[in-house]
């Protein structure tokens, strides 16, 4: 099983601290951290999008470009392009690219997104929430599979015989299918044969064993092989040299993200006993010594038969040393664990 790292740039103000890092020093961070991970054989950095104040990457295939030139083996993949609101020609062409800068280390992965900022600000209409990401899905698999290209739909103009440059540096870019947890996402994913990512940020990992299920299902019924079947799970936390370290440096910036999920959704915000059960033995919060967490990784990477788990350490800014500590165990003591266990992955 392969190991990876996710992130959304974060740069919320520090609730410790007060202070609140720049875009720019926060966009320099997260190089570093890539190059961090790649040097110790991790096999996945991924960076999601946002379009909001406290976040510092908005497009991810741009950092993404900036990571390329100073990796050599990490696959390179959005974490996740929101494709509703995307153009798929331009999408793919801006992955073709980082596939090529990269020579076949890029990874497009299209989802929905949790949130839906972006709607607005690039003329989408929510009431399309599904039809435009079913549409654009299509469109930029056919991109993928085809040379040259016939297309018409609904939300953007036909394309006639036309041709998408750069084409990927190997035969076709790999492009992946990211779901919360929708029955639904699971089926369509298998249905067309692509790699899915489960993002799980609460709850524990093992109420996703039955979608995982459906897709490997839905998959070999539509005839594809098992291989191309790959599954990514991903887990919020932090990993530090001793178990309660960790569970006590993460807690106020989980708590910040609780706080922004009351304001903005009404969840209740948690008590910390509750946080002390998530955390325990990383039952659903993947906070806790290199020893703790793999253990968790390989349980549930056993129990679903994962290819790739990935773990987002940096909620609302947790700071950069500890992030970059984080990673550094992840590498050097949680991966020959896991390794041990499982086998490592290349997800070819």
């Amino acid at each position: 099983m392969q190991l990876g790292v996710y992130s959304f740039g974060d740069r919320h103000r520090d609730p410790v601290t007060g202070e609140q890092v720049s875009v720019a020093d926060k966009l320099a961070q997260t190089l570093e951290r890539i190059k961090l991970a790649d040097e110790l054989g991790l096999g996945f950095y991924g960076l999601g999008e946002h379009h909001l104040s406290d976040y510092s990457i908005s497009n991810p295939g741009t950092v993404l470009a900036a990571a390329a030139s100073v990796t050599s083996r990490i696959t390179l993949s959005s974490a996740v392009t929101v494709l509703s609101t995307e153009d798929p020609v331009r999408a793919y062409q801006q992955f073709t690219t980082l596939d090529q800068l990269s020579r076949g280390r890029a990874e497009l992965l299209a989802g929905r997104g949790s949130f839906t900022e972006s709607f607005p600000l690039f003329g989408a209409s929510l009431e399309d929430y599904d039809e435009l990401f079913e549409e654009k899905l299509e469109l930029l698999l056919k991109l993928d599979r085809e040379d040259p290209i016939t297309w018409s739909g609904r939300f953007r103009t036909p394309l006639q015989n036309a041709h998408v440059y750069p084409r990927p540096h190997g035969e076709h870019l790999r492009i992946s299918v990211g779901t919360g947890g929708n029955p639904e996402s699971s089926i369509r994913a298998g249905v067309l044969g692509l790699p899915v990512v489960y993002a799980i940020i609460g709850g524990e990992p093992e109420r996703f064993a039955p979608l995982v299920d459906l897709y490997r299902r839905a998959g070999e019924a539509a005839d594809h092989p098992s291989t191309g079947l790959n599954v990514t799970m991903s887990a919020i936390g932090l990993v530090s040299k001793r178990s309660q370290d960790a569970k006590d440096a993460f807690y106020p910036y989980w708590l910040e993200t609780m706080k922004y999920g009351s304001r903005a959704r009404g969840w209740p915000v948690p008590s910390r006993a509750e946080y002390d059960s998530w955390t325990h033995d990383a039952q659903s919060i993947f906070a806790g010594s290199p020893q703790e967490i793999a253990e968790r990784l390989i349980s549930v990477g056993r129990l679903v038969d994962a290819d790739r788990y990935a773990l987002q350490m940096d909620w609302s800014g947790v700071p950069h040393h500890l992030v970059m500590e984080a990673i550094e165990l992840l590498g050097t003591e949680v991966k020959p664990l896991v390794d041990k266990e499982l086998g490592s992955s290349t997800m070819d």
